[in-house]
């Protein structure tokens, strides 16, 4: 079902996350204190401690590079092996690659040509990946089919829609699991239950699903997944997880190709020249940090209460304001994120959106994240163990009224008053 969320329901705000010398969770980052810090989804946050063990390994890179790059990729290598237990897969499933589009770049180098082949994707794919999918079947000859999945669509909706755009013709499927600009899920299992039977690849761009997810890949067919550990895992950016299962995953081969490259998958990602693989190795300090602190299962339930409670703050001030309801129907919702309407006036394409997020950054000091969809602006609410309740009131207080100024100004301005 939908989330469906009276803006007059009262929600008690959670306690908010302390560290265990009582201090409040941000004093475990270096976040700005003079920015209000509400759009984790988008480029994570590091915590000081994989900070500083970054900062270590960089040294230790600096001081010998002779001794440093040799013995790399076995540290590589055993790093993969701890992050491969977070993701609950197996270490032999998984290549460490700079980010999630990095490695959707890796699968669509790797894909055999396929003449007039088809590619299916949805309207709320990210957008760099579907221009990617785009070059791709450019250089097939074939097209890009692009499934139209309403943003309160269930899962047996999302998946009869997606399943309706394949044909004899489909060389790929590329699925979001969990959605940038909608913050909702798709049904991967059952598209790739489907997929499989059907002897149709598929990708499953799962950037947001690490740390949001448990165990992300659990009854998920598919044969590519990437996902980012640097956004709710909040490793340092620049370190992402590729999984690959069944035989096409011996045609992967990393960006840059290097002395590991006659190794068998993942081997061969282990090592790729000169680049700084520091983040990769200082990932599992922030992976454990969370865990040690207070748990992970702890660490996603306050997420998910805070993002429900931001989203009913937010929501409730927005529609005091404008009069018209801001709760918006998303079909397949997930933890530790919401999307709020904006009023009219605002947002209402992806450039507006981004414009409205520096401006906010630049004017009101909060760092925030705006989307568009289907022609209608979002606010799309995230939430980490370092905010707060008092981070969403303030929002809600002090740049929601600003925000509806704003959006008046831009409706006269297009009604040429």
């Amino acid at each position: 079902m939908g989330s469906h969320v009276s803006e007059t329901e009262v929600t008690t705000a959670p306690r908010p996350l302390l560290l265990a010398d009582g201090r409040p969770a941000a004093r475990a980052w270096s976040l700005d204190p003079a920015l209000r810090h509400l759009n984790h989804g988008s480029f994570g946050a590091v915590p000081l401690v994989a900070q500083e063990r970054q900062n270590q390994l960089r040294e230790e890179m600096d001081r010998s590079p002779v001794v440093w790059f040799p013995a790399l990729p076995q540290r590589v290598a055993d790093t993969r092996v701890e992050l491969a237990a977070f993701l609950r897969v197996s270490p032999g499933d998984l290549a460490l690659v700079p980010n999630a589009s990095a490695g959707v770049s890796t699968v669509y180098g790797a894909l055999a040509p396929r003449p007039g082949g088809e590619i299916v994707v949805t309207d709320h794919g990210y957008g760099a990946v579907t221009m990617g999918a785009e070059r791709l079947a450019r250089r097939w000859g074939g097209r890009v089919r692009t499934a139209r999945v309403p943003l309160e669509a269930d899962e047996e909706q999302a998946y009869e829609a997606v399943v309706a755009e394949l044909s004899d013709a489909t060389g790929l499927i590329v699925l979001d699991h969990i959605t940038s600009v909608t913050a909702r899920r798709m049904p991967v299992d059952r598209v790739g239950a489907e997929a499989r039977r059907r002897g149709i690849p598929l990708l499953v761009d799962g950037a947001h699903a690490p740390g949001l997810i448990a165990a992300p890949l659990s009854g998920v067919t598919c044969d590519f997944w990437v996902g980012n550990l640097h956004k709710w895992g909040c490793a340092p950016r620049g370190t992402a997880a590729l999984v690959a299962r069944g035989p096409l995953r011996e045609e992967l081969h990393p960006l840059i190709d290097s002395w590991s490259a006659a190794d068998p998958y993942p081997d061969r990602f282990d090592q790729q020249g000169t680049l700084d693989a520091t983040g990769y190795l200082a990932a599992p300090t922030a992976l454990d940090f969370i865990e040690h602190t207070w748990g992970w299962e702890t660490a996603r339930r306050y997420m998910d209460d805070l993002a429900g409670y931001a989203e009913r703050v937010v929501g409730a001030t927005f529609a005091e304001l404008t009069g018209v309801s801001s709760t918006v129907d998303v079909g397949m919702p997930v933890p530790g994120m919401r999307l709020v309407r904006l009023p009219a006036g605002l947002a209402a394409t992806r450039v507006e959106a981004d414009a409205l997020r520096d401006r906010v950054a630049g004017e009101l000091g909060v760092e925030s994240a705006f989307t568009s969809f289907g022609g209608v602006g979002y606010l799309r609410l995230s939430a980490h163990v370092y905010n707060t309740a008092a981070d969403y009131e303030y929002f809600a207080e002090s740049c929601v009224p600003v925000l509806g100024e704003w959006a008046a100004s831009t409706r006269g301005h297009h009604s040429g008053r």
